[in-house]
């Protein structure tokens, strides 16, 4: 296909704005592609590459810039195109105003076989643009800017109009034609009529929009269907949206609970039989991926070997790096960054910050892809693939029904120092790159009350001679009225400490419930205000969290009911 009727098609394509009128098009222009079709469903999102590939044209405005303005003449300066690009918003748009073609040089050679400095007169193909797009990538070391810089001016030469204007927007990532990725999977459907969900698998386990088209156009539904995960070759992960215990609860019955890292998202592929120095390997034994899927192994060797001595089938795991103190304790989302963006030098920096990996999910293993299995079940797989020498990067998983338990189970996530808890459909699958309802981020506090205590119950059991459940109240004009009770978030020292706080505050006392005169102020974290006849005050808090005593705040002090039902309205 000549660029020429890319370009064209493409521009149509900008020209719709009805959704269907889009998906339309793009089904016809796949349908024409030919053997151009793997560029083409790539180059009309804006991808030079697979997703799935880290590697990019590393190409700034700048340098784009200076090769427009290369082929634009000896009257035309990088300086002046950037003034255009800020006074139209549209590199696209400045490239195609500028008679190209008549530069002449060395650079004006560097476009294809074909490069005669013409301006489009020659033909350039969507074949030759992708050639000259994929060398100018693997160009690096001294002198690669000025490279990069005559491969652009090649192709600028020989472009003219809409052809220009794609190729400049390919080139910045900045294509903005209403073509996305859910256009692409629609269009491969209706273009080689194949059901769209079949695509839509295809397209979750490979990450790669090419390959799925020509297979869809060549071997259809059986061809899609043989698809599979590939050990090396990364796939979106899965996403979660934020959202309440409640909503998870009355949603699945039962939630899958893990603790929530303070980490960075690392996908980890592991094949044992391509090993360093094997004659028959091809690569590492083991590759991380970010979430981004670009390669980090190399900055995270410990990850690396632990991954190595503890999985001995082939798999992929997703999970979170961390960095750890040297007791342990996590450490901030920064100190992880610092491993990830080092390049250079990698063993100090795994001396300055330490690293490790939680594994809470399996993809792969052992020649099973398992993606479509249930969450419990890949779990258990994932406890089979560590065995007792990876142990210890395994993430726990508790399920439970119980809102209580779930606080409980939150309350020893941020006391151990991370983020809190994420809630998993227990039956669901993992869908690659997508964000739904099945993970749940635990949504955390909207607000914080200062509330007094104004009751308590004593405990059962080891805690029966502790305080352990407290009542809270809000101030009002007249005295104060009640809106929860607090018993989550307290460690056993804690409520040693305010029992003996609030003893001499007891008013009071009738079996295991205490009256307790208002003197002792709380910080409560809550999920929800809602309304209730339970509690004096109409409200009553849904999950609260105990976070500390405001031994700065007298009862006066404390949040008022009016402040309650303020917030309670905002919601």
């Amino acid at each position: 296909m000549e660029l020429a009727a890319f370009a064209e098609r493409a521009r149509a394509i900008e020209a719709e704005s009805a959704d269907s009128a889009v998906r339309e098009r793009v089904t016809d222009l796949f349908a024409a592609a030919g053997e151009d079709l793997p560029v083409v469903a790539r180059y009309v999102q804006g991808r030079v590459f697979p997703a799935h590939v880290s590697t990019k044209l590393d190409i700034g405005p700048a340098l784009c810039y200076e090769a427009i303005a290369k082929a634009a003449g000896p009257n035309v300066s990088a300086d002046d195109v950037e003034g255009r690009v800020a006074d139209l918003g549209d590199v696209g748009e400045v490239a195609a105003s500028y008679d190209f073609g008549g530069q002449q040089g060395l650079g004006a050679f560097g476009a294809g076989s074909g490069g005669d400095g013409g301006s489009g007169s020659d033909g350039l193909t969507v074949a030759e643009v992708d050639s000259e797009l994929r060398d100018l990538a693997a160009t690096e070391g001294a002198g690669s800017q000025d490279t990069k810089r005559d491969i652009l001016f090649g192709l600028f030469n020989r472009t003219e109009g809409d052809e220009a204007r794609y190729l400049a927007r390919l080139v910045l990532a900045e294509m903005r034609i209403g073509v996305g990725e859910g256009t692409v999977r629609d269009a491969i459907a209706d273009a080689f009529d194949v059901p769209v969900d079949e695509v839509e698998r295809a397209l979750q386990v490979t990450n790669d929009y090419g390959e799925v088209a020509v297979v869809a156009r060549d071997e259809g539904v059986d061809g899609l269907d043989a698809l599979g995960l590939e050990i090396g070759r990364p796939v979106g992960a899965m996403l979660a949206q934020a959202g309440i215990v409640t909503d998870a609860l009355d949603e699945w019955g039962e939630a899958a609970v893990e603790w929530k890292y303070d980490g960075a998202r690392v996908q980890v592929h592991h094949d044992p039989s391509r090993e360093d120095g094997d004659a028959e390997g091809d690569g590492p034994e083991t590759r991380l991926f970010s979430r981004n899927m670009e390669d980090v192994t190399d900055p995270l060797p410990e990850v690396v070997e632990f991954v190595d001595e503890a999985v001995d089938v082939p798999a992929i795991l997703d999970g979170e790096v961390v960095a750890v103190a040297e007791d342990g304790s996590p450490l901030p989302f920064q100190e992880v960054l610092r491993r990830f963006r080092r390049k250079h030098d990698v063993a100090k920096a795994r001396e300055d910050v330490t690293v490790e990996f939680r594994a809470f999910d399996c993809l792969h293993a052992a020649g099973d892809d398992l993606l479509d299995e249930p969450l419990v079940d890949r779990h258990a797989r994932l406890e089979t693939v560590l065995g007792e020498t990876g142990e210890s990067a395994l993430s726990a998983l508790e399920l439970s029904d119980d809102p209580d338990e779930i606080a409980d189970i939150e309350a020893e996530s941020l006391d151990a120092g991370h983020e809190g808890i994420m809630l998993k459909n227990p039956e669901s699958a993992y869908t690659p790159g997508r964000r739904g309802k099945n993970w749940l981020k635990r949504k955390p506090d909207v607000e914080t009350l200062d509330l007094v205590v104004t009751g308590a119950e004593w405990g059962e059991g080891r805690r029966a001679e502790l305080l352990g459940t407290f009542l809270l109240s809000a101030r009002t004009d007249d005295g104060f009225e009640t809106l929860g009770k607090v018993a989550t978030g307290v460690t056993d020292e804690e409520l040693e400490e305010l029992t003996d706080l609030l003893e001499p505050h007891v008013l009071s006392e009738d079996g295991t419930d205490v009256d307790i005169d208002p003197a002792v102020v709380f910080e409560v974290g809550y999920e929800e205000i809602q309304a209730s006849p339970t509690y004096s005050s109409g409200y009553a808090l849904r999950f609260p969290r105990f976070l500390g005593v405001r031994e700065d705040k007298d009862p006066d002090d404390a949040d008022s009911l009016e402040r309650v039902e303020r917030l309670a309205e905002r919601q």
